[in-house]
């Protein structure tokens, strides 16, 4: 039987690779270029060498958007040129109206007015290229391209060259990519995948190359070919890049504090490098990182169970990022965040917070924790195997605290850790087919102050398997995530307890707490299947789940478990203009939530539409009906908690995108059937590019919301039993402003400034506690505190409960109104004086005033 179902799957992959196959060569351009015979062309963007004259043009340039296979606006041209250590490309972008080309400049990977691009498919694998792009004011871009075309990561920095100029006839481009940025096997003959692209900015209007369909399944499958390149060599890239850093802080000064003098210098070095350790593979390493350029993590007040989820954003963790991503659920749903790495991890702000007396000691604490050393090796082989592997280690940090008579001790925080993965793929089947597996592992030294907060090991791993046909437009994906922790029985009783777990959740029957155990192992994982293209119509259908024991957050993230979902997704998509609109999409959703012992904790779908008018304007929006929904988490280690059915609405408009002036507004708002919950956001946006070299915008955001059974307290017994589950009404303002300013002096150098106040106000009234979570009725979850039950003490800014009103107090908590303001800004100078040579000039300024209404 096994060997029957082996023949079976070869049989498929076979015919849809003999398809595949047939289907591209009949499609498939080519260009023939020749070696330099003699001095290169010198990169000034000015077509007026002789050494150019050797190649013939090609063109034939065919328009995608927003009319496909049709007849460009505009016609554009290339010729292509190699010698031993670099590839050649002009590119003539003719312009009957010169004088109305768009030449924006911005910041690198910037993109904006008229730009040309070439993607290479160096490795010629079918799903793995590199795109260089520069606009018509010379502003470079470039981008990792992976997936046939699914992920594009512009975080890849190469080294390349660059120029442009405008003439009579439209503009051109020259361009100088040194073969150690590309990908390649030692061979006699090479045949590359290539594609040109065309952005017109005026009509917004793309033109490529090899014509590729809107709708297609695929894009660097469908690529043209480069012939004629022979006998190069493979070259290693060698990049070197040492950084001093010299900073002054300025704050207001603590009197009696030794760790807030008001004012301090400090200084730093490290060294950042990128070695070609063969033509496919490349290390990346790092000593004493510098992440001193990096824009600031956006404010927020975050009130729920679970940990919020930031981008990463540190230059060493992007590039390769794709290749070192387990992602383990597609889509936007809450579960598609989860991944088996998370880079943030590494670094992160220390965990443990001692205690001290705050009435006479000062502690002073490191916001992150210092990483020694890192080294990454990315790359993909001539033989279809994509390699990832990361190793780092991260410093023992402590904090100081010194007491009024100015005695110190010490107290860990963070553990002396080293993390590690290894991540790899397998292309079979000329890319229609992809195997893989993921292994990573925590492990860090506790001394024994912190023994009992830290998981002592951490390993989790995975498979993940995808399989393409009829020409790309169907796909079928599995991926299996396994993860295993280890410490001590407190560190896991802890696991097992914590608020995203919750195994103590008393109508939880598949669930129970073993105080004796020393480790955990959990599973997660996705099916999925779909049609990715060709067509109009594209539908995804998954089921994920997490198993209540997996635990990825030592080096991954996963924010709820207990969950086996299910959704289905039915998208149409018109991208030719008709009537009104210049183009138009259409989607369904429907999902359904169970936990591991079967019981539905929620169901819902929505419809939403979009499209983009004929005079550029665009607009869309969303409505979503949602059942009734059981909360495993709300109370925090206690029953479910039931929410009635809601409806959501969410909405946007915007003018015309390619204007100096753009506006930009959408809403969101919420309610349930009882009305006890209800939620509402604005946001409003003003950019302004008044000339080609300055631009500002600013985003005013307004969220008002109100929910009658916010979480308050869980109070507990001498024995550490929940005695009740606390709830309040809370009424809650955030109001947050981000602002933005650019000036750029020339392609490679500019100043950026961004700013970003951020208020937040909650006010609680109506104090109650919970009497039956699960109540068909809303009035019949709780009951409120009378006002003999429920005093304010506002001396020590607590309210105490004398449940039963004998006089005695049963429990207090404390005051949780609260008022919170941040303010975070960075001024950036940026100067790219030598390709790959950069220097930053960075200042920072965050205030926060954080505090407890009284």
């Amino acid at each position: 039987m096994k060997k029957a179902i082996s023949l079976c799957l070869l049989s498929v992959f076979t015919v849809s690779a003999i398809y595949s196959a047939s289907v591209l060569s009949d499609r498939k351009k080519t260009y023939n270029t020749k070696k330099i015979e003699g001095e290169a062309p010198h990169i000034d963007g000015l077509m007026n060498e002789e050494i150019w004259n050797t190649v013939d043009w090609s063109g034939g340039f065919t328009q995608i958007t927003p009319y496909e296979n049709k007849p460009p606006s505009q016609q554009t041209k290339f010729k292509i040129l190699y010698d031993d250590n670099n590839l050649y490309v002009i590119i003539r972008a003719l312009d009957e109206s010169p004088e109305s080309i768009v030449k924006r400049l911005s910041r690198r990977d910037g993109f904006d007015g008229d730009w040309v691009e070439i993607n290479i498919d160096s490795y010629h694998d079918f799903r793995t290229a590199f795109s260089f792009t520069i606009t018509a004011a010379g502003v470079k871009g470039d981008e990792a391209i992976s997936e046939d075309g699914n992920n594009w990561d512009s975080s890849w920095d190469p080294i390349w060259y660059g120029k442009t100029s405008i003439d009579s006839g439209g503009w051109v481009a020259e361009m100088k990519i040194p073969f150690t940025q590309l990908r390649f096997g030692k061979q006699e003959n090479y045949i590359w995948g290539i594609q040109f692209t065309r952005r017109f900015y005026r009509k917004d209007e793309r033109s490529c190359w090899q014509f590729i369909s809107p709708n297609a399944a695929g894009w660097v499958s469908l690529f043209g070919e480069l012939h004629g390149i022979k006998n190069i060599k493979p070259q290693k890239q060698k990049d070197l890049m040492p950084y001093i850093v010299g900073s002054f802080e300025k704050y207001e000064k603590e009197e009696g504090n030794p760790f807030a003098p008001g004012k301090e210098w400090n200084k730093n070095a490290g060294l950042d490098g990128k070695i070609g350790v063969t033509n496919d593979l490349t290390l990346d390493f790092t000593i004493n990182p510098d992440f001193g350029q990096v824009e600031a993590d956006p404010s927020e007040v975050n009130l729920t169970a679970f940990e919020t989820r930031f981008n990463e954003k540190r230059p060493f963790f992007i590039e390769g990022r794709n290749i070192l991503s387990f992602g383990l659920t597609p889509g936007n749903s809450p579960l598609s965040g989860d991944n088996v790495f998370y880079s943030r991890r590494i670094g992160r702000s220390p965990q443990y917070y001692p205690e001290y007396d705050d009435t006479k000691e000062y502690m002073d604490i490191p916001s992150s924790t210092t990483i020694l050393g890192a080294f990454k090796l990315t790359g993909k082989t001539r033989s279809g195997w994509s390699v990832g592997v990361l190793e780092s280690i991260a410093q023992r940090e402590e904090a100081i605290i010194e007491d009024i008579l100015k005695n110190r001790r010490y107290a860990d925080v963070e553990p002396f850790s080293n993390y590690y993965l290894t991540r790899v793929q397998k292309d079979l089947n000329n890319g229609n087919t992809r195997i893989g597996g993921m292994i990573s592992t925590t492990n860090r030294n506790l001394s024994d102050e912190i023994v009992n907060d830290f998981h002592k090991s951490a390993y989790s791993g995975g498979v993940d398997f995808t399989h393409q046909w009829k020409d790309k437009t169907y796909y079928f994906d599995f991926k299996l995530a396994v993860s295993h922790v280890k410490g001590t029985d407190t560190a896991i009783l802890n696991t097992q307890t914590s608020y995203i777990r919750a195994f103590q959740r008393p109508d939880a029957d598949h669930l129970s707490v073993d105080s004796s155990r020393t480790s955990l192992t959990g599973t997660g994982g996705t099916i999925d299947f779909g049609r990715a293209g060709n067509g109009k119509i594209q539908y995804i259908f998954w089921v994920t789940w997490r198993s209540p024991e997996l635990e990825l957050n030592d080096i991954g993230y996963s924010r709820q478990n207990d969950e086996i979902q299910q959704v289905f997704w039915l998208g149409y998509n018109q991208n030719e203009p008709f009537n009104i609109f210049r183009r138009a999409n259409f989607n369904l959703n429907q999902w359904t939530g169970f936990n591991f012992g079967g019981e539905r904790i929620y169901s819902g779908g929505s419809i939403d539409a979009h499209c983009i008018f004929n005079n550029y304007y665009s607009m869309g929006g969303s409505i979503n009906p949602n059942g009734t929904y059981l909360s495993q988490y709300e109370l925090r280690g206690g029953p479910s908690l039931l929410y009635d059915k809601s409806l959501e609405g969410s909405y946007y408009i915007q003018t015309d995108y390619r204007k100096k002036l753009i506006l930009y507004f959408d809403g969101y708002n919420s309610k349930n059937a009882s009305k006890s919950s209800t939620y509402s956001s604005y946001s409003f946006s003003i950019s302004f590019r008044p000339t080609d070299n300055f631009s500002f915008s600013i985003s005013p955001d307004i969220i008002r919301s109100k929910d009658q059974l916010h979480w308050v307290n869980n109070p507990e017994d001498d024995n550490g039993n929940i005695i009740d589950y606390v709830r309040g009404t809370i009424d809650r303002k955030d109001s947050y402003l981000v602002m933005r300013w650019n000036v750029y002096l020339t392609p490679d150098f500019s100043i950026q400034y961004y700013a970003m106040p951020f208020l937040s106000k909650g006010e609680f009234t109506d104090f109650k506690y919970i009497t039956n979570s699960k109540a068909d009725k809303f009035e019949d979850r709780f009951a409120e505190y009378t006002s003999e039950q429920r005093t304010f003490n506002a001396e020590d800014n607590i309210y105490e409960i004398d449940k039963d009103e004998n006089g005695t107090i049963d429990y207090t908590f404390d005051n949780p109104d609260y008022k919170s303001y941040f303010f975070n800004s960075n001024l950036v100078l940026r100067w790219e004086y030598l390709p790959g040579s950069v220097l930053y000039v960075v200042w920072s300024q965050s205030k926060y005033n954080d505090a407890m209404t009284n």
